[in-house]
C-alpha cells in the first residue's frame, strides 16, 4: 500500500516508471526551508513539516518534491510550496535560482551523510521567507514554527531523518545565524 499522496499534476511518471527510474539514475528535487524574518531580514523562525511515515513514526520534513520534465526550478519551488503550505503562504522566492546548497542523497550511507532509502537524488536547497498563512496539506500533519536554536536542538535533530539536520545547519550558516 502506498502512503504517497496522489500527484494532482500527473505530467511525470507512473509509479512503476518512477520505481524503474529511481533504480537507474539520480532524481532532481527542490527542498525549501520556510522561514519567518524580522523587519531587517534576520531569520526569527524556521518552519518544519511534521509528518508520519508508513510505520507511524513521526518526523520533521522540509517542503520537498521532484522537478518535473520541462519545469523550471522556480516553478517547481512554487508548486511544492503551494502543495505543502497552502495557497496563502505568500512565499518570497529568491531573485536568483541559486540554492544555498546542493544535497546529494544516496540509498545507503555515503560520504555526504545524507540518505534516502528510495533513491539516489540531488536536491537544490532554498531558504524561502513566507509572509502569509501556512496551512500544511498533503502528507503533513502540522507545520511547526521554531526558533533557530530550537531547530538545532538534539530533540529536533533526532526527528530529521537521513542527515537532514546538517541541511538546517547549512541553511542557518548561509543566512549568517550563529549559535
Amino acid at each position: 500500500m502506498s502512503v504517497r499522496t496522489p500527484d494532482p499534476y500527473p505530467g511525470w511518471l507512473s509509479d512503476e516508471d518512477l520505481f524503474e527510474a529511481r533504480q537507474r539514475l539520480p532524481i532532481a528535487y527542490v527542498e525549501a526551508i520556510p522561514v519567518r524574518v524580522d523587519p531587517l531580514g534576520y531569520v526569527t523562525d524556521i518552519g518544519l513539516l511534521y509528518t508520519a511515515d508508513a510505520e507511524a513514526q513521526f518526523k520533521f520534513a522540509f517542503v520537498s518534491g521532484r522537478v518535473m520534465y520541462r519545469e523550471t526550478v522556480r516553478a517547481a519551488l512554487t508548486r511544492h510550496i503551494e502543495q505543502d503550505l497552502g495557497p496563502l503562504a505568500m512565499p518570497q522566492l529568491p531573485p536568483s535560482p541559486a540554492p544555498f546548497t546542493v544535497a546529494e542523497y544516496f540509498p545507503s550511507p555515503s560520504e555526504t551523510g545524507l540518505t534516502d532509502e528510495r533513491q539516489h537524488s540531488i536536491a537544490l536547497c532554498y531558504i524561502v521567507p513566507v509572509r502569509g498563512e501556512c496551512n500544511p496539506r498533503r502528507d503533513a500533519l502540522d507545520l511547526n514554527w521554531m526558533s533557530p536554536e530550537a531547530a538545532l536542538s538534539a530533540d529536533v535533530q533526532s526527528e530529521l531523518p537521513g542527515g537532514r539536520g546538517n541541511i538546517i545547519k547549512q541553511a542557518l550558516a548561509h543566512v549568517g545565524w550563529c549559535p
